[in-house]
């Protein structure tokens, strides 16, 4: 027999079935809901999440109407909710952007708030859980642009598994899933899915680390998703205990603080009780805004200095022997 015979006899190895991605930790109440904005991702989690729990799960889709490409998206959402047997309900919405605020940031906060007023709507005694499609790359990228901010822990900490906002617990079961492996898994499915056009627009820092930095982590750290994953879940292990740090030393220095009993802290422990106190007044503070407040605490050691210093949309003025924040949008 000839070598090409041999070769043709031999059979064609068959491709090794693409694990489907995991939900095991995924401990949802039922009902519950998933995002599907009908991107890869989300049709990925709405397919696996229907197989799992048929009949019971809802989808919510928002139409922001910010691209040419969003009635294609409504469509196959509610097409592929019309296979699976999934109720879905479409919210429209205008994610106009504040001045100062990126289109992102204000697509993003109306999307939440878009999912919280659906289930509100329709299923208010049925309905506290909703999934979210984020995985293993978006947590990725959402720290190295921490990282790029200069971010402290809070953002290091990147995206929570589980949150709690609006009354709702907000889930991502897939946070430890590379992009890639869902879609993989719908392919082999045979699922389509709509393409975002924006993705593939370099403009969008996060477009570039998708397209520039994560294949280069890739060759240099294999594993990189499993370790970033890992350090953000020490950051946020670790800004648990700064926050029960603050709330134990704000008991102390009193409401508001007292300046005296603030300065015999460390440094770092001001600097975590001031940052905890101001969030909590709704007026977060930078790194320079806190850095000055700091040395102005320092110097206040005589009865006549001042403290009169912007932050966010308030001030921090010394009244006595205490801080306090005040907001000239409420002031008589």
């Amino acid at each position: 027999m000839s070598a090409c015979k041999a070769m043709a006899a031999s059979p064609t190895p068959k491709p090794k079935p693409v694990k489907a991605p995991s939900l095991a930790h995924f401990t949802p109440g039922l009902p519950f809901a998933v995002a599907l904005s009908g991107g890869a991702d989300s049709t990925a989690l709405l397919l696996a999440c229907a197989e799992r729990w048929p009949g019971q799960v809802r989808a919510i889709h928002v139409h922001h109407g910010l691209q040419a490409a969003a009635d294609d998206f409504e469509r196959h959402c509610l097409a592929l909710c019309k296979e699976l047997n999934v109720p879905l309900v479409v919210q429209r919405v205008k994610a106009r952007h504040a001045p100062g605020e990126s289109p992102e940031d204000a697509a993003r906060k109306a999307r939440y708030q878009a999912l919280a007023e659906v289930v509100a709507t329709h299923w208010p005694d049925e309905v506290r859980d909703i999934a979210l499609a984020q995985h293993a790359d978006d947590q990725v990228e959402t720290v190295l642009l921490a990282l790029s901010r200069g971010a402290g822990l809070p953002g290091l900490s990147a995206m929570p598994a589980v949150a709690l906002r609006s009354g709702l617990h907000f889930h991502r079961p897939w946070l430890g899933e590379p992009g890639a492996a869902l879609r993989d898994w719908l392919r082999e499915r045979q699922v389509r899915w709509i393409e975002d056009p924006s993705n593939q627009d370099l403009q969008f820092t996060r477009n570039r680390i998708r397209a520039e930095i994560l294949p280069a982590l890739a060759q240099a750290f294999p594993t990189f998703r499993q370790t970033f994953a890992r350090s953000a879940a020490h950051a946020a292990q670790a800004q648990v205990l700064l926050d029960e740090l603050a709330q134990s030393d704000l008991q102390t220095l009193g409401t508001p603080p007292r300046i005296q009993l603030l300065q015999q802290l460390s440094h770092a422990r001001q600097a975590n009780a001031l940052r905890h106190w101001l969030a909590q007044q709704g007026s977060p503070a930078s790194t320079v805004q806190l850095n000055e407040l700091l040395r102005q605490v320092d110097a206040c050691r005589t009865r006549g200095h001042r403290i009169a210093l912007k932050i966010g949309r308030g001030q921090v003025r010394r009244e006595g022997d205490c801080l306090h924040w005040y907001n000239p949008e409420v002031l008589p």
